[in-house]
């Protein structure tokens, strides 16, 4: 399964993810799915594995503009983006 890191900021997107490869997660930048209404363009992507490191990363940086993760699922076609605790 894998998570977005959604951000308003694409300088923050693009600072979260550079952090997260640092810290051994493989994470890419993507287009943030206009089925997430949110963001600025681009969010981050990484395996749910991950998850855990990823938030201890996200607190220890000043990502202001930070939104939320996201699960992203495909159903029948269509892209289902759910906010994900």
């Amino acid at each position: 399964m894998m998570i977005l890191a959604v951000f308003r900021s694409r300088a923050h997107s693009l600072d979260y993810a550079e952090r997260l490869n640092g810290y051994g997660v493989s994470a890419t930048t993507v287009p943030t799915p206009k089925e997430a209404k949110i963001g600025c363009g681009l969010c981050v992507r990484f395996d749910a594995r991950f998850l855990v490191r990823a938030r201890a990363i996200l607190k220890t940086g000043r990502y202001s503009t930070f939104k939320g993760f996201y699960k992203i699922d495909y159903l029948g076609g269509r892209t289902i983006i759910i906010p994900y605790a």
